[in-house]
């Protein structure tokens, strides 16, 4: 193979020069691995070669991207932790994917399609993620042993760390490696839910189960009513659209964990941590118990009226990264909309919004959208966390790769310290040391 093309014998052009990628690296004075990267960040792109296992890139591109690259950025403020990223992008209201409309992503494709979207900056039309049965069974038997009051976060953290210790190159950062355990660990994780309370009581092994697609596995995991295509494609495009959304806190402490080189089970692990906090992971169950009421009561006045006279937000309104709407409850309102079962919980959502519009205009956010999938599906409160986990573990995958190319352990801040200041007396108990007593 050479790099230069051959003239065109019809029109005596000159195709565009393509580099290999050792030339590619050399130019961008990077690793090979790092060419990968961009590829996968949206910042150049590749075509594979004919027969070969490589790829070539435009050299005109490439020169671009070392301008680009080269020039100094401004410092971020003072006090501001800045972190490059070329996953996902929030803008006048909408938000990106690698520059592709995000609710656009959820309303064409599947789950799957968008995280392989997210990891690689290519499309795999009718990926499906599979579980191994090893690491299946050792998470099956970890989260089965819990007591059974645990919570799904409680299930998916167990499930986890079965699933590493099942796997023994989790240590290995490479690339292809990486992307191989998170293509493997999602499903795990919903294989290792239990059914829904009143379900079979068994876990599913036939084609409708392990083969079908994630959103279908998960159905069942959450509610026990048969799996309805309009609600499984309602569910499909939740976990799309929640994939990621910039450095929300949890997606930051899963960037620190890879800054320290820790496996992608370790990250995924750090996210579900700060995830089940009360400020992050739980809003959407507070919505849904709101929507459960106002559905009971029938009106929203009542429920509204309580909230505000205990001083208590309204769930689900209001979020400080868009000022007209989150387009992401806007997308999910959209597919709920073609759910007939879903219509009284939609217009008991809405019923919010305008009743809370009264005191102070406040759009809906994506969690009064999962408040009425889970409501008008018999899904726990606690089904929106469950969606939200399993949909963002790739996102958190996603910004591992991205750390993992760059210097380790850069995210070291300097504590202020506001104690008292030394020197100061040795602590003792009762008034002897602990040395002196007899």
């Amino acid at each position: 193979m050479t790099d230069r093309a051959a003239p065109d014998d019809n029109s005596g052009a000159t195709a565009p020069r393509r580099l290999s990628t050792r030339e590619t690296a050399e130019r961008l004075g990077v690793k090979p691995e790092t060419v990968y990267a961009y590829v996968s960040r949206g910042q150049l792109s590749s075509t594979r070669v004919p027969g070969g296992r490589g790829s070539t890139f435009d050299a005109a591109e490439v020169d671009a991207l070392a301008r680009r690259t080269s020039r100094r950025e401004p410092p971020p403020a003072p006090g501001d932790l800045v972190f490059r990223t070329g996953v996902t992008l929030i803008e006048n209201d909408r938000y990106y994917f690698r520059g592709v409309d995000a609710t656009e992503l959820a309303r064409e494709y599947a789950y799957e399609e968008v995280a392989e979207w997210l990891w690689t900056g290519e499309l795999h039309p009718g990926v499906r993620f599979t579980a191994p049965d090893e690491a299946l069974a050792a998470a099956r038997v970890a989260v089965d042993a819990l007591p059974a009051h645990s919570s799904p976060t409680d299930r998916l953290r167990v499930a986890v760390i079965a699933a590493a210790s099942a796997d023994p190159f989790r240590f290995d950062l490479s690339r292809e490696t990486v992307l191989a355990g998170a293509r493997s660990l999602v499903p795990t994780l919903v294989g290792a839910l239990p059914p829904a309370a009143g379900g079979t009581g068994e876990r599913s092994e036939e084609p409708e189960g392990r083969e079908a697609g994630l959103a279908r596995q998960l159905w069942s995991k959450l509610t026990a009513r048969p799996a309805d295509e309009p609600f499984v494609t309602a569910l499909d495009g939740a976990l799309a659209l929640l994939i990621d959304h910039d450095l929300a806190a949890s997606t930051l402490a899963a960037r620190v964990a890879a800054s320290a080189h820790a496996h992608p089970y370790a990250v995924v692990s750090a996210g579900l941590g700060v995830l089940e906090g009360p400020l992050h992971g739980a809003a959407s169950g507070l919505a849904h118990r709101m929507l459960a009421e106002v559905l009971e009561r029938g009106s929203a006045v009542p429920v509204v009226a309580d909230h505000l006279r205990a001083g208590r937000r309204v769930p689900g309104l209001g979020h400080r990264l868009y000022r007209t709407g989150d387009p992401r409850a806007q997308a999910l309102f959209a597919l709920l909309a073609r759910v007939p079962q879903a219509a009284g919980a939609l217009a008991a959502a809405h019923d919010v919004i305008a009743t809370t519009a009264r005191h102070v205009p406040l759009p809906a956010n994506v969690d009064l959208a999962l408040a009425v999938l889970s409501v008008s599906s018999g899904m726990a409160a606690e089904a929106g966390e469950t969606v939200f986990a399993v949909s963002r573990t790739a996102g958190w995958i996603a910004h591992a790769l991205e750390e993992y190319e760059e210097r380790p352990l850069r995210m070291r801040p300097s504590g202020q310290y506001c104690g008292p200041r030394p020197p100061q007396p040795l602590p003792a108990a009762d008034g002897l040391s602990r040395r002196s007593a007899p």
